[in-house]
């Protein structure tokens, strides 16, 4: 690895603010640890756009999304059994979702077969399982309506182009935020909570496998730029 190379990698090593950041939250009530690995993303992905003379557009999305993120993780945190808290918390978060599914469309295209199969595997786990068990009207459609944007944002993700390593571990992202939603899903409607040390886990890994993703896609775009 050359000079140049070094140069272009060390924002990589920012990484290692988020997992500590996501070290703390699992071991605090704070927060400010808690907001930590997608904040840390979004100073990543700002000093990735201004270091660059041509700034893609795409990239906030991604910073918008986990602005709302954090947004949505305050209420979800704050809503001490509120119903209408959590459907607030639900809303930002379907926000996030259209920020991650703005992205991977302008990157590539929904694989519609493998997005329909989700879908209806997700529609089946609603209607069977989630839906008998929620009694608030507001609250049952903004559960609705947030599975089918995830599982479109998911269903894009697979359909993106360019570098594999950029592409998987942006769609290892979406996977995870998937499936963390899944088991918050499980533990606030059905009361399963077996499974509820895997939620925060996988919600700050996901952030920093998108940006992770996101800071390979461009060091590679500006190492092909320096070669040619």
């Amino acid at each position: 690895m050359d000079v140049q190379q070094l140069k272009n990698n060390w924002i990589y090593s920012l990484l290692l603010f988020a997992v500590l950041s996501a070290i703390m939250a699992l071991n605090t009530s704070e927060f400010f640890y808690k907001s930590g690995s997608a904040g840390v993303g979004i100073v990543i992905l700002i000093i990735l756009n201004f270091r660059k003379t041509k700034q893609p557009n795409d990239t906030w999305m991604i910073i918008g999304a986990f602005l709302f993120s954090i947004a949505g993780d305050w209420f979800m945190s704050n809503k001490l059994g509120d119903p209408m808290m959590f459907s607030k918390g639900i809303a930002l978060f379907f926000i996030a979702h259209a920020g991650y599914l703005g992205f991977a469309l302008l990157n590539g295209k929904i694989k519609w077969r493998f997005t329909l199969l989700i879908l209806m595997a997700y529609l089946v786990f609603f209607f069977l399982l989630l839906y008998p068990s929620i009694d608030d009207k507001v609250l049952m459609y903004a559960a609705l309506v947030y599975l089918l944007i995830s599982c479109l944002t998911f269903g894009a993700s697979f359909g993106i182009n360019g570098d594999t390593g950029f592409k998987w571990t942006y769609v290892f992202g979406i996977f995870l935020i998937v499936f963390s939603d899944t088991i918050i899903a499980l533990t606030e409607f059905l009361g399963y909570t077996k499974l509820d040390f895997m939620i925060l886990p996988t919600y700050y890994l996901a952030h920093i496998s998108i940006t992770f993703s996101l800071i390979r896609r461009e060091n590679l775009q500006e190492n092909n730029m320096e070669i040619t």
